[in-house]
């Protein structure tokens, strides 16, 4: 009991020190709950995605500029961005998902193209496209008409039955309210356990993951890295 008191306590004091609350959007563009949906691909191969919130995307491509600056003026400073999806109950912030996005791409040189250009680019758009195998694209497959059962997967099943009333659907409606926070990540930055100082991206995220889980157990939408 104490352990579990002294994990929220650092759960909540990582939120404060980001300021997770205030600088969080809305994941999704909807009215009333009710997402917004839009058609994309080929002419002949249109299909409908949903609309992620301008405020989301304006806040990843703040954060994947800093990360994409740092790169080209070789500072070496920022190893990626780490982002959160949750929702809200009674005033607390639930961790539905945590993720990164590193800067390097599999190469461990070059860019990754899940950060590069992603003004023009939303294809990937830092884990976060519309394309298959990558967030929005997939529960899109999932929750929305119009998409190949081929692309639909257990994992965003699961997230579709936390997130979604009904699927699959043509008029998708939340029912939770979904948030989405990132932040670009220094390898100075402080991570959960303040006591031990800084962690880099990958620890973060094992360290984020393995106490969301704990406290959270059946919000908490990751598979790996998880507490059993």
């Amino acid at each position: 009991m104490v352990y579990q008191s002294y994990k929220t306590k650092i759960w909540l004091d990582f939120l404060a020190r980001y300021k997770v609350s205030d600088n969080a959007s809305e994941l999704f563009l909807n009215n009333k709950m009710h997402c917004n949906v839009e058609h994309k691909g080929r002419k002949d191969n249109l299909r409908p995605f949903l609309v992620r919130h301008p405020s989301m995307e304006k806040q990843i491509i703040e954060q994947a500029s800093i990360v994409e600056d740092d790169y080209n003026n070789n500072k070496n400073l920022y190893e990626g961005i780490i982002y959160l999806m949750f929702t809200i109950k009674h005033e607390q912030i639930i961790p539905l998902y945590i993720g990164k996005t590193e800067t390097f791409g599999k190469s461990n040189k070059n860019l990754s193209e899940n950060i590069k250009t992603l003004k023009s680019k939303k294809h990937k758009f830092a884990r976060w496209g519309d394309g298959y195998q990558y967030h929005v694209g997939d529960l899109s497959a999932v929750v929305l008409y119009g998409h190949s059962d081929d692309k639909k997967t257990s994992k965003y099943t699961d997230w579709a039955n936390a997130i979604f009333n009904t699927f699959p659907t043509n008029n998708p409606k939340l029912k939770i309210p979904v948030k989405f926070w990132c932040k670009a990540w220094k390898s100075s930055d402080i991570g959960i356990w303040k006591e031990f100082g800084e962690a880099n991206l990958t620890f973060l995220e094992y360290q984020l993951i393995g106490v969301a889980s704990s406290l959270f157990p059946d919000d908490l939408l990751n598979r790996e890295g998880k507490n059993r």
